[in-house]
Formats: structure tokens, C-alpha cells, sequence
């Protein structure tokens, strides 16, 4: 098979649908099998207010998992002939775990005594504790920054780039309204399509942290 020919086989239009698909299913094939020992025991749980601790602690594993999910599709690659999201998934998780991990459990830990009696204020601090949560595990896949870093850029990526503000509260929107259509296992098995999505929102607060942040 001819260069030329090798080329326009992974980059047609159709080679790269197939791509992204095949992205898709590897990644979330491969956060399934990183966070679903945790979801899996969560499961397991009764919808009871005293099991709020036990089912964060069950959600610990997520973190890292989003955060290698994420660091895999912002580097994907639709050449068919060139396809590595498992490793790229692998490496997110490497280099990554640990920040996620911090960024993860300071969300849980904030959110989930909120849990307990929602009201109004409740839910407003669980609203602005998420969004946080993403512009922060975005920042911590994406760059390399301390841990006081992240927390400060993803509070300042609140107001700087509002427009993403906005888009990942629709986002959040979406994920709710999917749990009460349906069930929470529904976030985890579309998961590499709401972190594809939420990188799509995220592309303004990248090129600014890019700009004004990263030399």
C-alpha cells in the first residue's frame, strides 16, 4: 500500500469517526476498570443518610480516573493508523493520580456533609464546590502546577472564563437529569462522553491558563 494511500486511510473523514469511537470505548472501558471496584461497592449500599461517609469513600477512585480520562481524550488522536488512548490513559493516571486525588476527596469532603439536609444554601455551595471540581481536575490533567495552585486558578477560572462557568453547570445539568431518568449508572457508563464534553466546554479556560500562566 502506497504513503498517500496509507494517509488518506487514517485521515478520511470516516477513519477518523472510527477513531474517535474507538477513543471513546477505550477510555471508558479503562475508567471502568479503575474506578469500578469503588462504584461497584457503592452499589452495594443502602440509600441511607449514615452510608453518606461509607459512599465517599467509595467514590475515591473516580478522581483519578476522570482526571487519566481526561488527560487521554485532550490528547487523542484521529488518525486512525495512529490510535494510543490506552497508553495515554495509563500515563494520565501515572502522573496524574495523586493531584486528582486531592482535588477528588477536597470536592467530597466538602460536598457530602451538604448532603445530609439540602437547602437552599446547600445546594448553592455543592453547585460552586462542583464547577470548581472540574475546572480543577482539568487544570491538575492538563498542566503542572502545586496543589495551592490549582485551587486558586480553579477558583479564579470561576469568573475569568464565565462562559465555561455556565456551560459546565448545563453539563451538570445534563449528568443530574440522566440520574433521575435513568440511574447513576449511567454517569459511569457514558463517562468518556461527559469528560469528552467537558473538555469541549473547557477549551477557553485552557487557552487562558496557557496564556497568562504557563510560560
Amino acid at each position: 500500500m502506497s504513503t498517500a494511500l496509507t494517509e488518506r486511510f487514517g485521515t478520511g473523514l470516516l477513519s477518523q469517526a472510527a477513531a474517535m469511537v474507538y477513543t471513546l470505548l477505550a477510555v471508558e472501558l479503562l475508567f471502568l476498570v479503575t474506578a469500578g471496584p469503588g462504584l461497584a461497592l457503592l452499589v452495594l449500599l443502602d440509600r441511607d443518610p449514615s452510608n453518606l461517609p461509607l459512599a465517599a469513600l467509595c467514590l475515591l477512585p473516580v478522581g483519578p480516573a476522570l482526571s487519566a480520562a481526561i488527560y487521554a481524550l485532550h490528547r487523542r488522536r484521529l488518525d486512525l493508523t495512529d490510535l494510543r488512548p490506552g497508553a495515554a490513559f495509563l500515563r494520565g493516571y501515572r502522573l496524574n493520580a495523586v493531584g486528582a486525588l486531592k482535588v477528588w476527596g477536597l470536592w467530597l469532603l466538602v460536598v457530602t456533609p451538604n448532603l445530609f439536609a439540602p437547602g437552599a444554601a446547600q445546594l448553592v455551595v455543592i453547585a460552586v464546590a462542583t464547577v470548581w471540581m472540574l475546572n480543577a481536575l482539568v487544570v491538575t490533567s492538563l498542566f503542572v502546577f502545586r496543589g495551592r495552585d490549582v485551587a486558586r486558578l480553579s477558583a479564579y477560572l470561576l469568573i475569568r472564563s464565565f462562559g465555561v462557568t455556565v456551560s459546565n453547570v448545563c453539563l451538570i445539568v445534563v449528568a443530574l437529569a440522566g440520574v433521575w431518568l435513568w440511574s447513576e449508572a449511567v454517569l459511569a457508563l457514558a463517562a468518556s462522553l461527559l469528560v469528552l464534553a467537558l473538555l469541549g466546554n473547557a477549551r477557553p479556560a485552557i487557552a487562558v491558563v496557557r496564556k497568562e500562566f504557563v510560560g
